[in-house]
């Protein structure tokens, strides 16, 4: 009886085994000791046809080229897989890519698992996609997950994964370390990015809805989102950046004699141009109205490039939660603002203004002793809360970038937070004439004796309502 019960199962498994068949990369000669030219082209055969694809041979891998994924694919690496990098057939930048990249065309239910990825100096920008650079990235996708990715030596010019235009995504265990930027966003909606550790130069985690002209293909909105389970360690060769960069533009419409200058954007015709030039600060008037519909064009001594054909006016995040956030790196960890300088101005003046919204900071561990801002704010935002959170010698700062006039009220609750910083720690700084910001503490815990909060109202004003020593009433 228990032969035949044994039986069954065996026939019931080996069904089940054949309804989910997958391809397995080797037999279309992906292999360590082949070429990297080799292996990319083979690699590439593998998933052409969709489905499960698995690579589980263990070793070191080299490829060449970019390989491009579409719809329905699973891409899942064994345990001790390595991909590395080589210039065979001279540099290139994506390892992964989805077809639709190429196109502006969605792909949807992709998934890539146990990718890592060995740099090997091969860093560069050479576009497929304008403005896209990722050692692997994603453009115009929905229904995409990404799990256990490793680089641990990314180089200055690409970021480690880089996905733009999307919607419903999920990136999860990841381990990246390097000189430029771990996770980078542009526009999309619906993502969850959680238990990750980053030793990067630049930014760990970048949400920009708006970027200079090279380093997101289009503009919008990032919004419904969230970020948990962070370590933001610090980096000792490069020290620039932010555990987390937010940041947000706004442009106006083409009008002849308007002032230009190095990735500021224009919408006409129903489409988004942008100045793609050097960052040299070079100002030019442009009196011809850029129409083309593919590329890029030269008016008026003004390199025009094509961003999108939907149109928007502003770009900024919105409804963000970040969660269980530990911050080993002696830096700003959040940073919600506008560009301002030679290589991107984020704000055209007399543009709608973008106001940030509903951001959200919770159970955040400062782990160093240095005091530094938690959170520098440098443009409108509706509401900033901060709970459950452990602070030393950090605040909350407002700043001008002189972009415009009217950067709102902003409210600020913080809510359950242990503070251990020195007597008389600046809570909040303003340093925007007019601002007003509505502060409340409740909850708080004071950890050191003699502990006092004090705020720095600066030409605007700030109204108080806390528990705190040295602001309570």
């Amino acid at each position: 009886m228990i032969q035949r019960w044994m039986a069954a199962a065996a026939l019931f498994a080996a069904s089940l085994y054949a309804q989910t068949p997958f391809t397995n990369a080797v037999d279309f000669g992906f292999k360590p000791g082949a070429t990297g030219m080799e292996n990319a082209r083979a690699l590439q055969k593998a998933v052409d046809g969709g489905g499960t694809i698995v690579v589980s041979r263990p070793g070191t891998y080299l490829i060449a080229d970019t390989v491009l994924l579409g719809s329905h694919t699973s891409l899942i690496f064994g345990n001790n897989v390595f991909l590395k990098k080589v210039a065979e057939q001279g540099p290139f930048t994506h390892v992964l890519l989805n077809k639709g990249a190429l196109t502006k065309t969605w792909d949807e239910n992709i998934t890539v698992s146990g990718l890592q990825i060995i740099v090997n100096g091969v860093d560069v920008r050479n576009w497929k996609v304008y403005g896209l650079h990722g050692q692997i990235a994603f453009f115009y996708v929905k229904d995409l997950k990404i799990e256990r990715f490793r680089c641990l030596d990314l180089g200055r010019a690409q970021y480690g994964i880089h996905i733009c235009t999307f919607e419903d995504i999920l990136v999860e265990d990841v381990i990246i370390k390097g000189a430029k930027d771990g996770v980078h966003l542009g526009r999309g909606r619906r993502f969850t990015l959680r238990n990750g550790v980053f030793e990067t130069g630049d930014d760990a985690v970048a949400l920009n809805a708006h970027d200079y002209s090279v380093g997101n293909p289009e503009l919008g909105w990032i919004e419904d989102g969230l970020v948990e389970n962070m370590h933001d360690l610090s980096n000792p060769e490069r020290e620039i950046g932010y555990c987390c960069r937010i940041l947000a533009g706004a442009w106006v419409d083409w009008h002849e004699g308007m002032e230009v200058q190095q990735s500021d954007t224009v919408v006409s015709g129903g489409r988004l141009y942008r100045v793609q030039m050097s960052p040299d600060g070079k100002v030019f008037k442009s009196t011809t109205r850029p129409t083309h519909a593919t590329g890029a064009v030269v008016l008026d001594g003004i390199n025009w490039g094509l961003v999108q054909n939907d149109v928007t006016y502003t770009a900024g995040v919105r409804n963000v939660t970040f969660r269980n956030i530990y911050l080993s790196k002696a830096r700003v960890g959040f940073s919600v603002h506008y560009d301002n300088d030679r290589y991107s101005r984020s704000y055209y003046p007399g543009a709608e203004v973008p106001r940030q919204e509903n951001i959200l900071l919770d159970n955040v561990r400062v782990l160093f002793d240095k005091p530094v801002d938690l959170i520098q704010i440098k443009t409108p935002v509706d509401v900033v809360t901060v709970v459950n959170s452990a602070l030393r010698n950090n605040g909350v700062a407002f700043y001008s970038n002189k972009a415009m006039q009217d950067y709102g009220r902003t409210r600020l609750n913080v809510i359950g937070c242990n503070f251990a910083g020195a007597p008389g720690q600046k809570l909040v700084t303003n340093r925007v004439p007019g601002k007003v910001i509505s502060l409340k503490t409740s909850s708080s815990v004071e950890m050191r004796d003699g502990f006092s909060a004090a705020v720095a109202a600066g030409e605007g004003r700030i109204e108080v309502d806390s528990d705190l020593t040295g602001l309570r009433k």
